[in-house]
């Protein structure tokens, strides 16, 4: 016996027949011409909510702070945030009795005093650093010579390179600080060089347990080089008890005592090695510190200070792999984006040579001209109840048996059913107490009397060939459910545009994809064709998700059936109207797809059509239905930041690359739905606005996922719309 057997034509309506007996699963609880016995509603044990998570958005806030103050700090020690000027060329000098003094300044008494070295003795000074290429070859060369030197250290790097800091100090060589960033205090505020300073203090505290009070102003030399805005900053810091530290002229004998300045690079290496080898006999060459006599310039840190500098060494750690992260991330998204965009636009030209082969091919099957019964679970649907049977009743289709089930409506859905049926036999309108979606769709199914069964939402206005169309993928043996073409009606407003374009570039055309794939997730609860056998061997509808078309899709493709994707057969459904309602439906369908997934996971690692659907289809929707966008916002951050502080040109760019790649989606997948273009108009703005709604709508659907909630089967207010853009279409 084959698997589609003919059901014998009923001679009248089905509304009073008794229900088949084929699976006692579906045996209806009562007599469907009267209303069910008043009594209370039942409980939905597995949709009642127990938790509302709304603590999670304050955790989102939360996330979203500490992700721009990593940037921010990563940035600020990158001199991507607040770099500082060139020196200018034309600064006054300093005050002449600060420049004809010796070249170590620091106060005492609360008087301002300056210090040479002493005949015979060399301080070796470098700045910059410490760094890994240069620092362990000058280190190694100093060790060689027994000699010790003065190392001005800048934060950033002390902290990226904790272990060349305590070989420094170890070694027996003095560190001193050269601001955190190596910004040129001379260009600052006296609030930025005293946070400079302060985080320089810092590091080395978290890095080596020390202190120091010896500085160098990045951009300094010699003494009498120092201009005035130099030697501001510098009294500044003298002021709070530092030692500042300028360089000896560099044609000042070294055997008159001189502190010679080296900036940091391999070229430093080679002089020092140089003067080492080959100084004149008698020269000492120490630190600034020990030729001077100076004691205490650095010195042990307390613990607690340690600990607060390695607070501040991890935090900059941190910030800076973040900030690497999110740059790896942008660049793998952008690559996964790409292939995704190929891959779509790749199926969706081999799905669409595919309908062309079809109705180009001589020899076709037998269309298939069944009898289909249209099942219609009807929730407080007295918008749009009528305009759903009516769209069925002038169906092309031979013969169709429409059953609306009535699930505990408190509104006039019931009565307005019940007048179309009075006019047309082919209608049945069965009653029942609340019980949900799922429920009122096994109810229809206890009354279906054909082997092929469409399901259909409340507000879904069908195409006159609609249903013939639908069921044709059926003449496949081993095709189980066929997703029919859903549209959006009410398309006026902006948000009703949004809403049309991401059903026909997002919806639409991801099922041509997962068509060609042969792992399709989802048919629709708006427009839908189920083999009845199939639908047996699943146990029907289950009740166990939200998204109970998405269940009842994956449990097929499970079973080894085949679901496909039929473009021509038209429908057309009522989005909603306001943000307030999309939120409530995008939140059920999103929570109810992860509840779907999890349910279904295990089609990962089995064999034939589910395993097809589990590492394709499943992947799919885990990757670029949840997880991207549950990083999207730090994204977001990422490229607010990248506008502000980096390459703006670049930002852009970027952004002009992406709107560019949806326009050329939006148009490719209006043209294949023979769709017009002026929607695009609204492409850019949906980027900024509806896209972040989206993301959102997924980090509380995740949320409550993880903690457990349950949510009830939100329902959308309808306003009976539907049918205005099919009216002016068949205008």
């Amino acid at each position: 016996m084959s698997r589609r057997t003919r059901a014998t034509r009923p001679t009248g309506p089905a509304r009073t027949a008794p229900p088949p007996a084929h699976d006692p699963r579906f045996q209806p609880q009562h007599d469907p011409r009267r209303p069910p016995v008043p009594g209370p509603r039942p409980p939905a044990r597995r949709h009642v909510r127990h938790r509302d998570p709304r603590a999670h958005w304050l955790l989102l806030l939360l996330t979203l702070a500490v992700a721009a103050t990593a940037l921010v700090f990563s940035g600020y020690g990158r001199h991507e945030i607040a770099p500082t000027a060139a020196p200018a060329r034309d600064c006054p000098a300093a005050p002449e009795a600060v420049r004809a003094g010796g070249p170590v300044l620091s106060q005492a008494d609360g008087r301002l005093r300056s210090a040479r070295l002493p005949a015979g003795t060399v301080a070796l000074t470098y700045d910059g650093g410490p760094d890994p290429a240069w620092t362990p070859r000058l280190l190694d060369v100093l060790k060689a010579h027994h000699a010790r030197a003065t190392f001005f250290l800048t934060g950033t790097a002390a902290a990226a390179h904790p272990e060349l800091v305590r070989r420094i100090r170890d070694e027996g060589h003095q560190i001193g600080s050269h601001t955190y960033t190596d910004a040129d205090l001379a260009r600052t505020g006296a609030a930025r060089a005293h946070l400079e300073l302060a985080l320089t203090q810092n590091t080395l505290a978290g890095t080596a347990g020390t202190g120091t009070r010896l500085l160098r102003l990045p951009g300094t030399g010699s003494l009498d080089t120092l201009c005035a805005a130099e030697w501001t900053a510098g009294k500044r810091a003298v002021d709070d008890g530092y030692v500042l530290v300028t360089a000896d002229a560099p044609d000042r004998a070294a055997s008159r005592g001189a502190i010679r300045q080296f900036t940091g690079s391999a070229t430093a290496v080679t002089d020092t090695e140089r003067l080492l080898a080959h100084h004149p006999a008698g020269l000492r060459f120490t630190t600034v510190g020990a030729g001077l006599g100076l004691n205490g310039v650095t010195y042990p840190v307390s613990g607690a200070d340690e600990l607060k500098g390695k607070g501040v060494v991890w935090a900059q750690g941190l910030s800076r792999a973040f900030a690497d992260g999110m740059t790896r991330l942008l660049a793998a998204a952008g690559v996964i984006a790409v292939a995704r965009l190929v891959l779509l636009f790749t199926a969706a030209r081999v799905h669409v040579g595919r309908v062309r082969k079809k109705r180009r091919r001589g020899h076709r099957p037998p269309p298939v001209n069944e009898p289909v019964t249209v099942i219609v679970p009807a929730y407080n649907e007295e918008a749009g109840i009528e305009a759903t049977l009516r769209s069925l009743l002038a169906s092309t289709h031979e013969y169709v048996q429409i059953i609306v089930v009535d699930d505990g409506s408190d509104d006039r859905t019931f009565e307005i059913a019940e007048s179309v049926r009075a006019e047309d036999a082919r209608v049945m309108v069965v009653r029942q107490a609340n019980a949900g979606k799922a429920a009122a769709l096994n109810t229809g199914l206890s009354w279906a009397q054909f082997d092929i069964v469409v399901m259909i939402d409340g507000d879904t206005v069908f195409e006159p060939d609609a249903i013939q169309r639908l069921i044709q993928p059926l003449a496949d043996p081993r095709v189980g459910a066929v997703s029919g073409n859903t549209k959006v009606g009410n398309r006026q407003g902006v948000l009703g545009r949004w809403q049309h374009l991401e059903y026909v570039i997002g919806f639409n055309l991801d099922r041509r994809m997962f068509d060609v794939l042969e792992c399709m997730p989802t048919v629709p609860g708006a427009i839908g064709a189920f083999r009845r056998e199939a639908l047996e061997g699943v146990g029907g509808v289950s009740e166990d998700t939200l998204a109970e078309d998405t269940d009842l899709t994956m449990a097929l493709c499970r079973a080894g059936w085949r679901v496909v994707y039929e473009e021509s057969a038209i429908a057309w459904t009522e989005a909603p109207s306001t943000v307030k309602q999309l939120w409530k439906q995008r939140y059920r369908w999103c929570y109810g797809t992860l509840q779907a997934m999890w349910k279904h996971r295990r089609a990962l690692v089995e064999r034939g059509q589910g395993g097809k659907f589990g590492r394709r289809g499943l992947t799919y929707l885990a990757v670029f239905q949840t997880l991207l966008p549950l990083l999207a916002p730090l994204v977001d951050v990422f490229a607010v930041y990248g506008l502000c502080f980096q390459s703006a040109a670049r930002a852009g760019a970027v952004w002009l690359g992406f709107t560019a790649v949806q326009v050329v989606s939006a148009v490719y997948a209006l043209r294949l739905d023979k769709e017009k273009f002026e929607p695009l108009w609204t492409l850019p703005l949906q980027i900024f606005v509806y896209r972040q709604l989206m993301y959102l709508v997924v980090v509380q659907s995740v949320v409550t996922a993880l903690l457990g909630s349950r949510l009830r089967w939100h329902r959308m207010q309808r306003t009976g719309t539907a049918t205005e853009t099919l009216q002016r279409q068949t205008a």
